[in-house]
């Protein structure tokens, strides 16, 4: 399920999507404290190191850093404490069998709101060999020099006369 349009994402795993082929996506809530969802509405939280660990039957987000509350006392947050994923039983299950597979890991791909809860998006992914990350390049590379000539052509030509 991937995030829809009126969701406002909080923070983004841009590298996750680089790195990895994403095979699968689902949401999953997260277990926050109030200087939390405060900071994170702020947008001070960081996903590049990101990873989910299935550990005792639980789904754990770590690496995660959101940065303590800018009007926070002393009750604020810890920045990187693990956090716990809100999943049911047998989409940890799936998780945990799809890990097993060799080379598989599992990655947040953003964090947004969904009816004023964060939710995160986590991706069953297996890793790029640099030869893909060459290919996405220079797909990316392409996309942008089509963007460029279609601009100039619109904006600078004598289109329409």
């Amino acid at each position: 399920m991937t995030t829809a349009a009126k969701d406002p994402v909080l923070a983004r795993n841009r590298r996750a999507r680089f790195e990895y082929f994403i095979l699968e996506a689902l949401e999953a809530g997260l277990e926050l404290v109030g200087t939390e969802v405060r900071s994170l509405r702020e947008g001070h939280s960081q996903l590049t190191d990101a990873y989910v660990r299935i550990e005792r039957g639980e789904a754990w987000l770590l690496g995660v850093h959101i940065q303590p509350y800018s009007h926070g006392n002393r009750h604020n947050h810890d920045p990187a404490r693990p956090r716990r994923l809100l999943l049911h039983r047998r989409e940890i299950d799936h998780l945990a069998g799809a890990v097993r597979q060799p080379g598989v890991t599992l990655v947040p791909l953003d964090l947004h709101l969904r009816r004023n809860r964060v939710k995160c998006e986590i991706g069953v992914a297996k890793g790029k060999r640099q030869v893909d990350k060459r290919q996405a390049i220079a797909a990316a590379e392409a996309r942008r020099d089509m963007q460029r000539a279609l601009r100039r052509h619109v904006v600078g030509g004598s289109v329409g006369r």
